[in-house]
């Protein structure tokens, strides 16, 4: 076998691109496909409920389409369909008359009769379908169906269980760096250099029979440990700044199309395709990237001056078989892939690396991993005041003054009419013990929890959109239409601000350089005192 054949069963228009009870005997990839198989926490909690299912019980194995559903419910159904009844796929149905929620009627009907427990592997929205047009017979069933998708997690009798994948996100924020145990496992054992890697064992034949290919390059691309963190900080800059999501056949398809598309890796990420992954990643090039020291390198590279500390890589990345590689573009694109990669990167190339830095993307990872790990204790304390003060709550400042940039710091604006202004003082500050009760799991936002004078805010959800809106306000940016979803979100807060505002007593009223302060005494008296 050859290794582009072997790697086609990553493609997702491979026919194993989705499992089915095909006979290992007729599977020629068999060998192939168990090496790279990962197994993941919620396929050891799948394997914990369905060992000690009772004979009334239904556990529901929800997704979205390529995550892995079909994967774990076959290789199961297996060993265990003489002792529990499996629904493999909720969204076919057994014959053409027959719509998809009839099948699952059938299926419930069937429960009942039965003295097994009943597997079913169904997607989110095939749920809420269920939830809505299944029979009335089966109503116990739709209702609990029905408290799950409404998140009433405690309605539900035991005798139900769900797992759903999305409660397994596929990446964390560690304190090193951003992780996604799933990408970095599967890349391990794609490429782990040893022979008991049948992957690894056809490149390094096929590399003694005939040198490098294009092919054999990439795969010693992909070797590399800086190239596989590069790819997974990619990913996560997909999920966190275009909301993608990562599915696991989503990931096996994109790193086929790395390694097998007509050109180098580097090339072939920022490239786009049909591949979800790559259609998202490829406005993050760095080859469009405008700095004084990225227009240098390709000014020079135009004009064939050539720095020795650029040839002496590029006679490090020929040992690589990477030769035919002539655009400033492609080079920057390698440069960006082997970030953090010592042995082949030197002073030259790891000054342009220099510039591709997103402190945006780890920013945001700090921020949520105070948020996360907030404890209460004196430095975490610091830490997370300083977020708040330099970040949110000086951008809300600017925001709500930014008809009256004069106003102090712990003023905010409250009425304009007539060119008379009218302001209060608010002391804004983070709400501390909100946050260390609010416990976070989902990776894509983080809630910002505010102080208004003593009285709490509602969260404010930060993502990192919305985490960059914040930083270009605070630097003197005003934001237009194109911004208006984060803009609500800043509404929104302002809104209960001003709220707690009207209930002060003392107002300032601003016109040209004259300020007068109005301060309500008892008995709706106003006493009134001008200041210059």
């Amino acid at each position: 076998m050859k290794l582009i054949e072997a790697l086609s069963i990553l493609s997702k228009s491979s026919p194993y691109a989705v499992s089915t009870e095909r006979e290992q005997s007729q599977d020629l990839f068999a060998g192939y496909k168990s090496h790279i198989y990962i197994k993941t926490d919620i396929e050891a909690d799948f394997k914990k409920a369905l060992l000690s299912a009772k004979p009334n019980q239904i556990i529901f194995l929800c997704g979205s389409s390529g995550d892995g559903k079909s994967e774990i419910l076959t290789q199961y159904s297996k060993k265990h369909k003489a002792t529990h009844d499996f629904h493999l796929d909720a969204t076919h149905s057994f014959n053409p008359t027959q719509t998809a929620i009839q099948a699952l009627d059938d299926r419930f009907s069937e429960f009942k009769q039965s003295d097994k427990p009943l597997v079913v592997g169904i997607n989110v929205g095939m749920l809420g379908n269920y939830a809505e047009e299944g029979s009335e017979e089966h109503g116990d069933i739709k209702k609990v169906v029905r408290d799950y998708l409404s998140r009433k997690r405690s309605a539900i009798p035991e005798h139900y269980a769900f797992l759903n994948f999305e409660d397994y996100p596929k990446f964390t924020f560690n304190a090193e760096s951003s992780a996604s145990d799933f990408a970095d496992q599967f890349l391990k054992k794609l490429t782990a250099q040893t022979l008991e890697n049948p992957f690894y064992a056809l490149y390094d034949r096929e590399l003694k029979a005939q040198g490098h290919t294009q092919l054999t390059a990439n795969f010693a691309l992909l070797s590399r440990p800086a190239v596989q963190q590069s790819l997974i900080d990619l990913l996560l800059k997909a999920r966190l700044i275009k909301d993608q999501f990562l599915t696991a056949r989503a990931l096996l398809d994109f790193i086929f199309q790395l390694l097998a598309a007509d050109g180098y890796l580097f090339d072939n990420l920022f490239a786009g395709s049909d591949n979800e992954l790559l259609s998202r990643i490829q406005s993050f090039d760095p080859s469009n990237l405008h700095t004084r020291t990225v227009d240098e390198f390709v000014l020079q590279h135009s004009l064939g001056i050539e720095h020795e500390g650029f040839s002496a890589f590029k006679a490090k990345i020929n040992t690589l078989g990477i030769f035919e590689v002539t655009e400033a573009t492609s080079f920057l694109r390698l440069f960006y892939v082997l970030n953090g990669d010592y042995e082949l990167c030197n002073e030259f190339v790891s000054n342009i690396q220099n510039e591709f830095t997103n402190n945006l993307v780890e920013a945001y990872a700090s921020a949520w991993i105070l948020h996360r790990d907030f404890d209460g204790s004196g430095k975490m304390r610091k830490a997370l005041s300083s977020f708040y003060k330099e970040t949110l709550i000086a951008a809300l400042h600017r925001y709500c003054n930014r008809h009256a940039p004069t106003l102090d710091k712990d003023e905010y604006l409250v009425s304009e009419l007539n060119g008379y202004k009218t302001s209060v003082s608010l002391e804004i500050k983070a709400d501390l013990s909100e946050i260390q009760n609010n416990a976070l799991d989902k990776i894509g936002t983080f809630n910002a929890y505010l102080k208004v004078d003593e009285q709490s805010l509602k969260p404010m959800p930060i993502s990192v959109k919305l985490l960059e809106l914040l930083v270009k306000i605070g630097q003197g940016y005003r934001p237009n239409k194109h911004d208006k979803n984060a803009v609500l979100l800043l509404d929104e807060a302002l809104e209960q601000m001003l709220a707690v505002a009207n209930q002060k007593d003392t107002l300032f009223i601003l016109k040209g350089d004259k300020r007068y302060k109005v301060v309500k005494e008892e008995s709706d008296y106003f006493e009134v005192s001008g200041m210059h």
